[in-house]
């Protein structure tokens, strides 16, 4: 992900979070945090239908956001941001990725079942918007 891709990384934000990320947020991840690694699915006439992004720390990975413009969603994209970051986790000498997920988010835990991330607890009114609780998901079995 680039400066230049920030407009239409919020437009998709805007759409998927009930409180989304400024774009000062972003700004912050991409110029300043160093920890901060995030990516983006462009199609061929370059336009960002998907992003994602997670925080390396030692040999601990987060992931902070990964959202699928609607037009493209359920064709496999979320699937494949997923993985290009678990396997950029990987390179990065990684051990285990966490992420929190809404109870609500039935597709998102889902896509993070398939890919081996378990449920190992909860983060009780996580989200200020809803005060809905937030559910700690690992996946440990890295390659």
């Amino acid at each position: 992900m680039q400066i230049s891709h920030l407009k239409q990384v919020l437009q998709i934000e805007k759409v998927s979070f009930p409180s989304p990320w400024t774009k000062s947020a972003f700004e912050y991840e991409l110029r300043t945090n160093d920890f901060a690694h995030y990516i983006v699915a462009l199609t061929g006439a370059q336009r960002v239908v998907g992003y994602a992004g997670m925080w390396v720390v030692l040999d601990e990975a987060h992931i902070t956001n990964i959202a699928v413009h609607k037009a493209y969603r359920n064709r496999g994209l979320g699937m494949a941001l997923m993985r290009e970051l678990i396997n950029k986790a990987v390179l990065f000498g990684v051990k285990g990725i966490t992420l929190e997920v809404r109870p609500s988010n039935t597709p998102a835990r889902a896509l993070y079942k398939r890919l081996g991330f378990e449920e190992r607890g909860r983060r009780k009114n996580y989200y200020s918007d809803t005060k809905e609780d937030a559910i700690i998901m690992w996946k440990n079995d890295l390659p």
